[in-house]
């Protein structure tokens, strides 16, 4: 497995295990610990949260399964997000669907995610959307303040633009490490607006949500997925692997910008198609097929 490294001393796993659905996959504390361990024995060492996934729940899960395993959290590098709320039985004091970026919810939110993964430190802590009111000021001093107590190493940003992306960074001691943004060959939207540009400008590696469209690259049934879908077998074929999801992988990877794809499944046999797509080194000839056959139309 590659090693990305965003920091002298902060490493990630060139594939990220997301937990967005953990509680979907109705597994017992005990099979979520032999599942993180067998992860970790394809080489994938970081894994990817937020204090919301799973109604506010997933955190927690995670966490009780490192208790059960003595020195597994020190092998991981644990990457969770804050500043979405909205109501929910696990959290009452939520009146609203809003976003909060304050100070104060920021610094209670990660306290609050050191207690759910029973660890004393964040790898990583990313702001999860742009708010409207996000205030750099307060940002950078709950960050300053998170890092010079050690409950968070580094900092990070999900779905910002490059301008949201540049503004945050002007007001921090401690520049961003990464902006978590959704990238596949059904979403372009990064390889355009600047987003990925940017990242290489400031040789910051950018991670990737939902790399296969959420499912649609497999049962999407609209023109442009059904046009995507066609390209993807067709370079399944020529390249000798096992499903598209490898190949949809391997374009990710073999951008220059260093993508880190997030694998959101519990199941063991397609998280190793990821694994297997850093093996699989496609032709420019073979990117851009599948990038024109996204847009619609041929490049210029």
């Amino acid at each position: 497995m590659d090693i990305v490294k965003l920091r002298d001393d902060l490493e990630f796993s060139r594939i990220v295990h997301g937990y967005w659905r953990l509680m979907d996959w109705n597994i017992s504390d005990n099979e979520l610990v032999k599942l993180i361990e067998e992860v970790y024995d394809l080489g994938i060492t970081t894994v990817d949260h937020a204090d919301i996934y799973g109604n506010f729940s997933c955190e927690e899960k995670f966490g009780n399964a490192l208790k059960l395993k003595k020195g597994l959290r020190e092998k991981l590098q644990i990457v969770t997000k804050c500043g979405i709320k909205f109501p929910s039985v696990n959290r009452p004091e939520n009146k609203s669907h809003c976003y909060d970026t304050s100070k104060e919810h920021i610094i209670n939110s990660a306290e609050r995610s050191l207690k759910n993964f029973n660890t004393d430190y964040l790898d990583l802590l990313l702001i999860h959307r742009v708010d409207a009111l996000l205030n750099p000021e307060e940002v950078a001093e709950a960050f300053t303040k998170l890092k010079n107590q050690g409950k968070v190493k580094y900092f990070g940003v999900s779905n910002f633009l490059p301008s949201q992306f540049n503004m945050l960074n002007s007001y921090l001691d401690n520049s961003l490490v990464t902006n978590q943004v959704e990238i596949s060959p059904l979403c372009l939207d990064a390889f355009e607006n600047g987003t990925l540009d940017l990242m290489l400008e400031k040789r910051v590696k950018p991670m990737a949500w939902s790399p296969l469209a959420g499912g649609r690259l497999f049962k999407g049934n609209d023109e442009r997925a059904i046009r995507v879908q066609k390209v993807l077998n067709k370079i399944k074929e020529e390249v000798s692997a096992n499903d598209i999801d490898e190949v949809a992988y391997a374009w990710l990877l073999m951008h220059p910008s260093k993508i880190m794809p997030i694998v959101g499944s519990g199941k063991l046999d397609r998280i190793k198609a990821a694994v297997k797509a850093t093996e699989i080194k496609l032709t420019r000839d073979q990117w851009f097929e599948i990038y024109v056959a996204s847009r619609g139309v041929d490049i210029p």
